[in-house]
């Protein structure tokens, strides 16, 4: 009889120390993804404060006054952020061309030439010889009817613009290629500073 009783309370015991950690594992469980879930609300929250706060949303209700209009941002080819820089030339002082029936006339004239940097800038000084008889040649070749309003001044100052890249080794773009379009080489621009034709 003594055997009898000791036997079941053997199953009994197991089963009363299996049952615990089974409990204890599914607290862990619940307590880990209660925590992973708090945890993603927090970063989804503080996500979307950071949006509106960006967005401008997060603004207060109260100020009903229009916002001012956004700047208008003009796209340039140039970089505003650095000044440019110049090359001031001596002046020129050419006899025009005379066509048939035409007084004699002459030009005077100064440039500026605007350089990609002022290292080139001062590279340019020891090809001045060459650059001011581009220059001369251009000048000479017009006469008083070529160099009369706004528009020739501009073919001018191209022409003139082109010749000085060539020697630079910038291929001429063709002549149907507007100046803006073509590639830029060390000289970026040719500018009168003044221009008297007498």
């Amino acid at each position: 009889m003594a055997q009898a009783a000791k036997t079941p309370a053997k199953p009994e015991s197991t089963e009363n120390t299996a049952a615990p950690p089974k409990r204890r594992g599914k607290i862990l469980l619940i307590v880990v993804l209660i925590a992973v879930l708090l945890l993603l609300i927090a970063v989804l929250g503080i996500g979307a404060l950071l949006i509106l706060k960006k967005s401008g949303a997060h603004e207060p209700a109260e100020s009903a006054a229009p916002a001012p209009p956004a700047p208008v941002v003009i796209s340039s080819a140039i970089d505003l952020s650095k000044p440019p820089v110049f090359v001031q030339l001596d002046p020129f002082t050419v006899n025009l061309r005379m066509q048939e029936g035409d007084e004699p006339h002459y030009l005077q004239t100064e440039l500026s030439l605007r350089v990609l940097d002022p290292k080139t800038a001062e590279a340019l000084k020891g090809w001045m010889p060459e650059i001011r008889n581009r220059i001369n040649l251009s000048l000479a070749t017009k006469s008083l009817a070529d160099i009369q309003n706004d528009a020739a001044h501009e073919k001018l100052a191209n022409e003139i613009l082109r010749a000085l890249n060539t020697l630079f080794g910038v291929p001429p773009p063709p002549p149907e290629v507007p100046p803006t379009q073509a590639p830029l080489g060390p000289i970026q621009g040719v500018l009168f500073v003044s221009f008297i034709v007498q």
